[in-house]
């Protein structure tokens, strides 16, 4: 649960990362609305800040290192659609392009703080949405499970409501929604690219599964694996429910009994 203060500080971050998106707008970005010509802009964009992986400030290429960790992908749901689809100036102040670009402006970092304040890392965005990382703690995983699952629920209520909120005092915009999916493994800690821009990695299978889970619709599924090692509780007010695809059970959403 974010404090009181960190409540205030993610609202600081939501306003400045919009003031921010609106300098650059008017200062030359409102030029790429003519180069939108189709709803692929995001489907381009790789991650664009260096990666911190969680317990792994330095990666050596030439030391062999793994690690076991809770992966958390975060998606904006229907940026394309938003990214082609005109509101009527009656409705909102923006349109088309700017309002994905603000859109994105305010959730990503509003999303990265709550993440930081449970422990997790932000390792890669993702044009609409952002890889995170939780080092599992050897000594007591279940702590991990649960800091990871904190900033998930956050992220989908204080934070999302916080960003809908901002977003709708501010451009008149209808809420946006996303989608969270998380997944645990182990997985290779290395360097990828070429110098000098080579960057840090987690490669393992609970980043792969946490991006295919996190199709939902404000919904957090979990994977198969993450879901055996969740701790059981009497009493307990979860309930994981299948997440089916073509039949199949592909993981768990996470219900509140």
């Amino acid at each position: 649960m974010l404090t009181t203060e960190q409540k205030k500080q993610l609202n600081i971050i939501i306003s400045d990362s919009l003031d921010d998106a609106e300098r650059h707008w008017k200062n030359g970005g409102y030029l790429l609305q003519k180069s939108a010509q189709d709803g692929r802009m995001f489907e381009s964009i790789n991650s664009s800040v260096e990666s911190y992986i969680p317990g792994h400030e330095f990666v050596n290429e030439n030391v062999t290192t793994i690690d076991e960790f809770i992966a958390l992908v975060l998606d904006m749901r229907d940026s394309s659609k938003h990214l082609m689809s005109h509101i009527s100036a009656k409705v909102s102040k923006i349109t088309m392009l700017q309002r994905v670009y603000y859109e994105t402006s305010a959730l990503l970092p509003a999303m990265a703080f709550i993440i930081s304040c449970e422990g997790g890392s932000v390792t890669e965005y993702l044009g609409d949405g952002l890889l995170a990382l939780f080092k599992v703690n050897s000594e007591s995983p279940k702590d991990s499970i649960y800091s990871s699952h904190r900033a998930a629920k956050q992220c989908l209520s204080t934070g999302l409501t916080a960003v809908n909120d901002a977003l709708e005092r501010r451009y008149a915009l209808p809420p946006i929604q996303i989608g969270i999916g998380m997944g645990q493994s182990k997985a290779l800690v290395t360097l990828i690219g070429l110098y000098p821009q080579k960057q840090a990695k987690a490669f393992g299978e609970c980043v792969f599964r946490a991006t295919k889970l996190s199709n939902g619709i404000d919904q957090i599924a979990i994977d198969k694996t993450l879901k055996g090692k969740w701790p059981s509780s009497k009493g307990g007010s979860l309930r994981f429910l299948p997440k089916k695809v073509k039949g199949e059970t592909q993981g768990y959403i996470i219900s509140n009994n």
